[in-house]
């Protein structure tokens, strides 16, 4: 049990023993009159590391030095630059390290994934989602349906929320899945919520849908190094993600993907073909017929884009420097005492729609605003917090574990609490 307090002192308090807390410094802040803005958006997108200056620095010096040849001289050499990125990425999914790659973008590679695990029949073709998921996923599984010839109104099962709440209840998950049975094709849901906030149960629902004999997958954009996940463990077939929100990669960051080792050594399964996907002792003999590489690297198209990949490798030395678990511990107690202090306030209306048992959400907290939302998310604004606007009456916060303090809760409480609209 929290024995939280709504005083600055408490907050400072908590700073001070907090292990985390030096990693403030590993980042900059957008400034506000001077100070430091509460940043509440790595949600949306992360800080920038203060080492990707330096990194981008001697990318381009090597560039430079080396021309061509830096694909195999270069420090870090160009040829391979994205094989260190599996190790991190696969202690924070859970994962094997050939099961992950980082490579593409968020919906490019959701789409390949999808060409490769939504294989419909005539029997068994449905989809289930959720409903009001970000609409790159709507739109990705809508075309996918088109594509092979289904009328998405039939074919998408969308999960909506109970009438009068606003996320999904476990049971009602599973049940979908269960209902849906022999013609359900794939399940590809959002791990976490990007309106809500709203943690699925990930291993409740790949265990689901493998009974009904469907595929399985996630869209982890607000997952990634924001929630523990054991992917491999929870025998999960496919999952994608973005790198530019909780891991601080930069605007329009490389993405990544995850893909079961069952799938990913099996080279009977469908991939689209990419010279970088070919097995990489004959990728240079430049003849006809694709050999996969092994795992999830057989998915890539083309060689790494390294200075979209910097930043990247920037903000996972950061995380390589701590666990995902220690993070979450954080976060669990950050986000509760976020929660404990804003429902001291009684002046403003709303209500907060993230569910409220822990293990149900991650770093972010939506807050669903009777009115005058849009006028305290610009108060706000001009007070130096930087927060997410959703329409049409959301404000989005997140505080994170990595960069984010107790003072930074407080200060964002007493901003509130001082609030005339």
């Amino acid at each position: 049990m929290n024995n939280f307090e709504a005083n600055l002192e408490y907050a400072q308090s908590q700073d001070d023993i907090d292990i985390l807390y030096p990693f403030r410094e590993r980042f900059h802040f957008p400034q506000h009159n001077g100070k430091d803005v509460v940043y509440f958006c790595g949600n949306s997108l992360g800080l920038q590391p203060k080492s990707a200056r330096y990194l981008f620095d001697r990318e381009l010096s090597d560039w430079a030095k080396w021309g061509v040849e830096g694909h195999f001289n270069a420090d870090h050499p160009w040829f391979s630059y994205q094989k260190p990125f599996s190790t991190s990425l696969a202690k924070i999914v859970g994962a094997k390290e050939e099961e992950v790659v980082a490579m593409n973008t968020l919906t490019v590679n959701l789409h390949l994934l999808l060409m490769s695990f939504y294989r419909p029949t005539k029997e068994r073709y449905k989809i289930i989602m959720e409903a009001g998921a970000f609409p790159s996923d709507q739109y990705a599984i809508e075309t996918q349906v088109r594509m092979h010839g289904y009328n998405p109104d039939d074919a998408i099962i969308e999960l909506t929320p109970r009438d009068g709440e606003y996320t999904l209840r476990d049971e009602d998950i599973l049940t979908a899945i269960s209902d849906a049975g022999d013609s359900l094709a794939t399940v590809m849901i959002g791990a976490v919520n990007y309106y809500t906030g709203q943690f699925y149960n990930l291993k409740d629902i790949t265990e689901a849908a493998h009974k009904t004999g469907a595929i399985c997958g996630f869209d982890l954009a607000h997952a990634m190094g924001n929630v523990p996940m054991q992917l491999h463990d929870w025998k999960v077939d496919f999952a994608c993600w973005c790198s530019y929100k909780y891991l601080n990669s930069g605007p329009g960051g490389v993405g990544g993907i995850f893909v079961h080792e069952t799938h990913g050594n099996n080279p009977d399964t469908f991939r689209l073909a990419g010279w970088w996907g070919n097995e990489e002792s004959t990728r240079f003999k430049m003849k006809k017929g694709f050999i996969p590489s092994k795992g999830a690297a057989s998915w890539q198209m083309s060689n790494a884009p390294v200075f979209n990949m910097i930043a990247h490798k920037a903000s996972l030395d950061i995380f390589d420097k701590t666990s995902v678990q220690t993070l979450r511990n954080k976060s669990l107690t950050l986000t509760a005492y976020c929660e404990f202090l804003l429902k001291q306030l009684t002046h403003l209306e709303f209500e907060i729609i993230t569910p409220s048992e822990p293990h149900r959400r991650g770093a972010q907290l939506s807050l669903l605003f009777g009115k005058d939302g849009r006028k305290v998310f610009d108060a706000l604004t001009n007070e130096g917090v930087i927060a997410d606007w959703r329409e049409p009456n959301v404000i989005r916060i997140a505080p994170v574990p990595m960069y984010n303090t107790f003072e930074d809760v407080y200060s964002f409480y007493e901003i509130l609490k001082n609030l005339a609209v």
